[in-house]
């Protein structure tokens, strides 16, 4: 019964994240990949990635079946060569399924990693919007071939030895690309120190991991519902023989999932035990229900009465570093049905 738990925990959360297989990631790749930036360590920090906390006897569950998104962090990536002049700018595009595109932004950040300056200095920041090249102009210049528009710019005063994470509010420019995707070609971003000396970091190759600019979205899908029941714990030195809560932990680890970041492990439990009709006092309803028509049913069944949500960092099919909730994964409450 537990490996039969275990089969069905990672096909239900392969479903619910709409993967038709596990992201081939590697725990290499995942280091190379994951960014060191201050919101992926305050999603770690401020959220409960047990997901096995006790809840109140009402529950409100997030969603029916699928992963409610809540953060998306989306990694920059080249750019189309439409936008290009000679293999230049490669940075940066960012992608969004359809699935986000349809949610209410809450808030968009772009996160930039600024290179250390060795004194104090000011730095003059700016976004470009990118527009494919036409015939009528050039890189730079007027008419309708302008192909860099400026929606940002910024004065930033940087004192650090150490590299700067700086963060500018997209939540605009982000309304404006799901308006209208086909405007999404994408960004330049520079950072020029008094000298000219560009400190920003766009290139996406090696030897700058970590260090890539990336959007980190809040977005917000709620359709919640109530559920209620009651039933016994369990544990494996129990005699119990009715049907009964045991305790079951889900290792990632253990799966070769290196792709998902954060829980690595958790307590998912399991429903075990006999639904007898001597057993039925325990469960007065499937009691009434099983004499009202005892021909109509083969008999209860010990499953889940009650479940919870975990919370989940994990890398998508596409590389992109998702947190949401995925509901339904931790067993609350055991019943006859």
């Amino acid at each position: 019964s537990r490996e039969l738990r275990l089969e069905s925990i990672k096909s239900q959360i392969l479903s619910k994240l709409r993967l038709k297989e596990a992201p081939n990631i590697s725990r290499e790749v995942v280091k190379q990949l994951l960014p060191k930036a201050p919101p992926l360590q305050q999603i770690l920090d401020l959220h409960d990635f047990q997901g096995d906390a006790l809840q109140p006897e009402d529950f409100l569950e997030e969603d029916e079946y699928h992963a409610t998104t809540e953060t998306v962090i989306s990694m920059a990536q080249e750019t189309d060569p439409a936008v290009q002049t000679d293999g230049s700018p490669l940075c940066c595009h960012f992608h969004f399924s359809p699935k986000v595109m349809f949610t209410k932004v809450l808030k968009a950040q772009l996160w930039v990693y600024l290179r250390p300056v060795p004194r104090p200095a000011t730095v003059y920041l700016q976004i470009l919007r990118l527009k494919p090249l036409t015939g009528e102009g050039t890189a730079g210049g007027g008419g309708g071939g302008r192909r860099h528009i400026r929606i940002r710019s910024l004065k930033i005063d940087l004192h650090s030895r150490s590299g700067h994470w700086q963060s500018i509010d997209f939540k605009q420019v982000l309304h404006s690309w799901f308006r209208q995707p086909q405007s999404n070609w994408g960004i330049e971003i520079n950072a020029f120190d008094p000298s000219g000396t560009d400190l920003a970091v766009t290139s996406l190759g090696p030897g700058a991991e970590g260090l890539h600019p990336f959007m980190e979205l809040r977005v917000l899908e709620n359709t919640k519902r109530s559920r209620r029941n009651l039933g016994l714990d369990c544990d494996e030195h129990s005699s119990e023989s009715r049907c009964c809560r045991y305790p079951l932990t889900v290792d990632f680890e253990a799966f070769g999932w290196d792709w998902i970041i954060a829980p690595k492990r958790y307590k998912a439990n399991y429903c075990s035990g006999q639904c007898e009709y001597m057993f039925m006092q325990k469960y007065p309803h499937t009691h009434l229900v099983q004499q009202a028509n005892p021909r109509g049913s083969a008999g209860p069944c010990c499953t889940p009465t009650k479940m919870s949500p975990i919370n989940m960092l994990y890398f998508n099919d596409k590389q992109q570093i998702i947190y949401g909730k995925i509901p339904g994964m931790v067993v609350d409450r055991c019943g006859c049905s």
